[in-house]
């Protein structure tokens, strides 16, 4: 008659070494993956959200059949160019006057006067966006 090895008790000599290496990999694993999964919400989160440029439209008006005056309030980086695109709307809602703005004043915020020439009678100005001009912070000399 061959004996047969007993197993151990359980719970006498603990966990299997292959048992508390697997739960420490599932940790840490769980703990990177989290941190990883953070890391990648943080960064489309501030991609999206950080602009070179803010823009605002104050008010329009039509100054005659073929002009609108527009006032913006820029806020950019002190020593960037930013283009700003205005556009104004005539009666039907099509556009009638387009004008792309160069705003290089050495300033972070400030307000100014835009002049849209128009094709007909404008109704309606809106600021479509604005953009830095790249390679406009780099002056010769910083």
């Amino acid at each position: 008659m061959a004996a047969e090895p007993e197993a151990p008790a359980s719970g006498r000599y603990g966990r299997p070494a292959d048992a508390r290496a697997d739960r420490t990999l599932k940790i840490v694993g769980a703990v990177l993956g989290a941190a990883l999964l953070g890391f990648v919400a943080w960064a489309g989160v501030h991609y999206i959200t950080q602009e070179d440029v803010s823009a605002q439209l104050l008010r329009s008006r039509p100054v005659s059949d073929s002009e609108a005056q527009a006032v913006l309030e820029i806020r950019k980086e002190k020593d960037a160019t930013a283009v700003c695109t205005v556009r104004s709307l005539g009666e039907d809602g099509g556009e009638v006057g387009r004008k792309d703005v160069t705003l290089d004043r050495r300033e972070a915020h400030f307000t100014t006067l835009v002049t849209v020439r128009t094709t007909s009678r404008p109704v309606a100005t809106e600021l479509k966006g604005c953009r830095t001009v790249p390679g406009s912070g780099d002056r010769p000399g910083d």
